[in-house]
């Protein structure tokens, strides 16, 4: 039987198109007139052209209801369900759907019950969008109508999705890809693809969500195209990757604007602010963040109107706004957020206007402290009670208030960031945190708020499920009520009952945190009597930024000393030139007296009494920010001297106590890399016994397998670190990236890693961001010997030869690589950890 226009509308839209409209220049009769309209529409919806699709049906409207005909004026109004959505108006499409219901019969009944589960589900209702599918989903099964099918499954696996149904959206949706798939209809396969990673990334598993995403759009037009390019940005957001997620949106929403999706125009002007703001762009978030809140206005979604004017007053602020004219506005703003119900957006508001008041000189008086609510909202009460009480001199009771912030935020950080775009929550208490900074007087209490500060700063956004299914099935609840919580906050509704359902869900999640050993419960940060015991006759030098100025902390023979070093900026900037004068040597060999002179004067910021603190020891060093990526070894104080770099006291002192190793030797070379099967070889009769993997046989998936327990690791292959997510860092192997993600998988990790390739041991300017090697320690590595520069190929060989032969004396790794002599391409090789 040949394919009508409106048979061929989802599977092949510009033919349907073409063939429609020849098919109304031809038509006879008014039956025939309508039916090419709306075949010409629904073509005109695929193709992205919105505007088109809508006058079309409005004509065909017209002329059934002229004509009398109202079984065809339904049919209409079925297909309008569809097109009003995709507008933005959820109010006219479900119109249409239920003057359409009572009038349709058999497949036309069920199509319209496809397009009201879609319109139901965009409108935030997916228990109504459930009911909607019930009764046609069986008739169609046995049925020969793949496209509506497809269509059907396709919204009942999203409206699951919405309600936290993972497992059964997962099935429909995997329903929905076979039957398109067997119909050849590619437009309706890539939707259910797209919608499956939805799905995915509700669970939680970012990257199989980014990969079905990929697969799904060069398959999608139009209002589809956009929308799964706004869920894939979302996703790539939530996965700490902003940058990545801006460009998407950026072409999203020029597409929705040509087209006319008003409703794509404004969640995704919503979705490009909170990029803009995280990848460090404050004025362009504030004009994208007013754009989307005027959008939202003239659309009449005052809860997302609300939601927008939030994230304008944090990119106000982030752009260095401190008028009393934004402190008047933060302060209404609160109180309408509060209002509105949005609790944690009220809340951080409510820090907000705090700041400024201090920032002003003005009080608006101590709240009382919280008792109930949200783990985030709690963590915002108690830093404006800090703020309070900082500005009135209360210096001991605002260190109080942040340690019972810090405490909640402790307790609960298993379920920070369980919404896709709830990561502010764990920025409140990295704020508490600096907030402590600046209160601390003392070197040990200089040293306690800090490490406290890093180890929030180090809790990577988790990009996949746990592993243990009772704990990944509790934070999928938690996503699933934090998004039905927004949505009715969104719609107006009264929300007290879902937010007492998310106070459970959190403290749900951080009881099984807490009972399960590996479940993921974030380590007492260390104080000074821990690092004292510790270091036996070791020294620390942790580096700390209290504002513009940089601190230092020594703990040396059981004394802890605070010490003033300067300017923030100026020390990085000495300390950039010292990157630059370590990368131009190892590029072109060239005199180096430019990078003594860089070494000398980054090194005289630490003063000559801290370095007779510290004279004859072997050191631990915790940089901070940009200075984590400094080559260390070039330093006139450190040059022959057995010192170890770290994220963090708390960091090194795990790392110093882990247990001893008694794995396997791996040996592994990647593609690309000069020297790397030479290296390979060489170190291949150093380790007799060990598992040498190279060319085709070192894929990621080998590598990942040999790391497992393995005492030692030493891999020759290129790096890329990613800023943004550490977690998204790789090595490059045969067949492909071993990504840091899946380094998580390993139950037994590697206990000492050497990655001898350029840069793997670069560092972002932050000290959450710590590539490749901070996640190597995070996940239980002792210690990693990586370089923070490029990498000479005729150096790199001896040197690491050099390395492994101290390691079988029974030297440690940082005692080895103290007694190397240092060529000009090897002077970026740090050891990291424990030493």
């Amino acid at each position: 039987m040949t394919a009508t226009p409106l048979d061929l509308a989802c599977s092949d839209p510009r033919r349907a198109h073409a063939a429609a409209l020849a098919g109304l220049r031809a038509a006879r009769d008014v039956e025939a007139r309508i039916v090419a309209l709306r075949a010409a529409a629904l073509a005109a919806k695929e193709l992205g052209r919105l505007d088109e699709g809508l006058e079309f049906l409005t004509e065909a409207l017209a002329a059934a209801e002229t004509a009398g005909l109202a079984y065809a004026a339904a049919q209409v109004r079925m297909n309008l369900v569809g097109l009003l959505a995709a507008r933005g108006d959820l109010t006219g499409a479900l119109a249409a759907a239920d003057a359409a219901a009572g009038v349709l019969r058999d497949g036309d009944a069920d199509r319209l019950a496809a397009n009201r589960a879609c319109a139901l589900a965009r409108a935030g209702r997916p228990d109504d969008a459930l009911a909607a599918v019930a009764g046609a989903l069986p008739r169609l099964r046995r049925g020969g109508d793949p496209a509506t099918l497809a269509g059907l499954l396709i919204n009942l696996g999203l409206a699951q999705a919405l309600r936290g149904a993972l497992a059964e959206a997962e099935a429909s949706l995997a329903e929905a890809v076979a039957v398109a798939d067997r119909a050849g209809l590619r437009a309706p396969a890539a939707m259910a693809r797209g919608n499956l990673a939805f799905a995915v990334s509700r669970r939680g598993d970012l990257p199989r969500a980014l990969r079905l995403y990929a697969a799904a759009e060069p398959e999608l037009t139009g209002e589809r195209l956009v929308q799964c390019r706004l869920d894939q940005a979302e996703t790539l957001i939530a996965a700490g990757l902003p940058g990545e997620a801006r460009p998407l949106l950026a072409a999203a929403l020029d597409e929705a604007a040509a087209r006319g999706y008003g409703c794509d125009v404004a969640d995704g002007l919503l979705l490009l602010a909170h990029a803009e703001l995280a990848d460090g762009n404050p004025e362009r978030a504030t004009a994208t963040a007013e754009r989307a809140r005027a959008a939202f206005a003239a659309q009449e979604r005052t809860g997302w109107m609300l939601v927008a004017e939030h994230l304008l007053l944090r990119a106000r602020w982030a752009a260095g706004d401190r008028s009393a004219v934004f402190w008047h506005t933060a302060v209404a703003t609160a109180e309408r957020l509060r209002r509105g119900g949005w609790a944690e957006p009220a809340a951080d508001t409510r820090i907000l206007a705090a700041r400024l008041a201090l920032h002003l000189g003005r009080s608006a008086g101590e709240p009382p402290p919280p008792r109930h609510g949200s783990a985030a909202v709690r963590v915002a009460a108690w830093h404006v009670i800090a703020l309070h009480r900082s500005a009135v001199g209360d210096r001991r009771g605002a260190l109080a208030a942040v340690r019972a912030g810090l405490r909640v935020a402790d307790e609960h950080a298993a379920v920070f960031g369980a919404g896709e775009l709830r990561a502010r929550a764990a920025d409140m208490s990295a704020d508490l945190a600096e907030l402590g900074l600046r209160l601390a007087r003392t070197g040990r209490a200089l040293l306690a708020a800090e490490e406290r500060r890093r180890a929030i700063a180090r809790r990577v956004t988790a990009v996949r499920p746990p592993a243990d299914p009772e704990r990944a099935a509790a934070l999928t609840r938690l996503r699933t009520a934090a998004a039905e919580h927004a949505a009715a906050t969104a719609r107006g509704e009264d929300t007290v009952r879902l937010g007492r359902r998310l106070a459970r869900l959190e403290a749900q999640v951080s009881a099984l945190v807490r009972r399960s050993p590996s479940g993921g419960a974030p380590a007492r940060a260390a104080g000074a009597a821990d690092v004292i015991e510790a270091l036996g006759s070791r020294a620390l030098i942790e580096l700390i930024r209290v504002g513009d100025e940089l601190h230092a902390v020594t703990v040396a023979g059981g004394r802890c000393r605070r010490w003033a070093l300067g300017p923030y900026r100026a020390v990085v900037r000495d300390a950039a030139l010292v990157r630059y004068a370590v990368r131009r040597l190892a590029r072109l060999g060239e005199d180096d007296a430019d990078l003594r002179d860089a070494a000398g004067r980054t090194a005289a910021w630490l003063p000559a009494g801290l370095w007779r603190t510290v004279e004859g020891r072997e050191l631990v060093i915790a940089p901070t920010g940009a200075l984590h990526g400094l080559p260390w070894a070039v330093l006139p104080g450190l040059a022959g001297r057995a010192f170890t770099v770290v994220p963090s006291a708390t960091a090194w002192v795990r790392a110093a106590t882990a247990a001893p190793p008694d794995g396997h030797v791996v040996l592994a070379a990647g593609p690309g890399l000069p020297h790397a099967q030479a290296e390979i070889s060489g170190l291949a009769d150093v380790y007799p016994e060990a598992l040498v993997l190279r060319g085709s046989g070192a894929g990621a998936n080998a590598v990942r397998h040999a790391l497992e327990g393995a005492s030692l690791a030493h891999v020759a292959a290129h790096g890329e670190f990613r800023e943004d997510n550490a977690l998204f860092s790789h090595l490059r192997l045969a067949d492909g990236p071993l990504l840091a993600h899946d380094l998580e998988e390993l139950s037994a990790p590697p206990h000492t890693v050497v990655l001898s390739a350029c840069d793997t041991g670069r560092t972002g300017g932050g000290d959450g961001t710590l590539g490749m090697v901070g996640v190597l320690l995070g996940l239980g590595t002792a210690t990693v010997i990586a370089s923070v520069t490029p990498v000479r190929d005729d150096g790199a060989r001896v040197f690491m030869t050099g390395l492994h032969a101290g390691l079988r004396a029974g030297l440690t790794p940082a005692q080895a690589m103290a007694r190397l002599p240092r060529s000009a391409g090897t002077l970026g090789f740090l050891c990291f950890g424990a030493g």
